[in-house]
């Protein structure tokens, strides 16, 4: 099972890069599921309908998402409906949406699980609690289990990937918007990566236009923080190949594309 996953898409630039350079990478990785942090997408902050539609019309499986989940209200007008879509499974009981779904490849079942972390981020239910009830769901149907950690310290996606270690095929971390560089295959079995990366700007700071920022440490003063929409962009994720039988991870590769890395399809 090859999994092809996309690091947080920021605003438009981002959302141009997923059209320029998924074909290719699909082209590329032959990947059976793709799987797309969405939760930045609709400038910055939140996702649309429009935009949902768009990522699965460009050859996205499933969405996930993250602390900016609500932030375009229209949300609640369409995520009960988004089959694809998930949101952190530990937001409170009652939140609309899911935090698990399972995708059908070719007759062989993917479970794709979203959770967020609670270090620096608001205190939501425990993640590491829950994933132990959705990863015991989903065991029930398939071995291969995918999970996007959204989550701001390394400490706690480390603590949660040697958690899950042989029990999940892969828990790849998302939110910093900075590509980490300690891929791995833990020893029992589980992909892993602190942080897939960004997926938008390049010569932002973190997606934003750096100006603003650099002004906001300069002076304390509070800003507005517009996506850099002038300069270069980048694409960020990861590939992982999953053994369908034991749903133990066989290799994960980081996916950088920028002017500094360029593409080799």
């Amino acid at each position: 099972m090859n999994i092809l996953f996309i690091g947080d898409v920021v605003g438009s630039p981002g959302r141009d890069m997923i059209t320029h350079y998924l074909p290719k990478l699909k082209d590329k990785y032959r990947p059976q599921l793709t799987i797309i942090n969405g939760e930045n997408a609709a400038s910055g902050k939140g996702i649309t309908e429009k935009i949902y539609k768009q990522f699965l019309d460009a050859g996205a499986q499933v969405i996930t998402m993250g602390n900016h989940t609500w932030d375009k209200k229209e949300i609640f007008d369409f995520i009960d409906d988004a089959k694809h879509m998930i949101r952190p499974a530990n937001f409170p009981e009652g939140t609309p949406g899911k935090g698990l779904t399972f995708s059908n490849i070719n007759g062989t079942e993917v479970a794709v699980i979203n959770l967020q972390g609670r270090t620096f981020l608001p205190p939501l239910d425990d993640p590491f609690l829950i994933a132990d009830e959705l990863i015991a769901e989903a065991q029930k149907r398939t071995p291969i289990i995918f999970i996007d950690f959204h989550g701001e310290a390394t400490s706690e996606k480390q603590a949660f990937g040697w958690y899950t270690d042989g029990r999940v095929s892969a828990v790849v971390g998302t939110h910093t918007h900075t590509q980490t560089a300690d891929e791995r295959i833990l020893p029992e079995g589980t992909a892993y990566i602190s942080d897939a990366g960004m997926t938008g700007p390049y010569d932002g700071i973190l997606g934003v236009e750096r100006e603003t920022v650099i002004k906001r440490f300069l002076t304390q003063l509070p800003a507005r923080f517009d996506i850099d929409k002038k300069g270069r962009s980048q694409l960020n994720g990861v590939f992982i190949q999953i053994d369908e039988k034991t749903g133990k991870a066989k290799h994960i590769e980081r996916i950088l594309i920028n002017d500094d890395h360029p593409f080799f399809g």
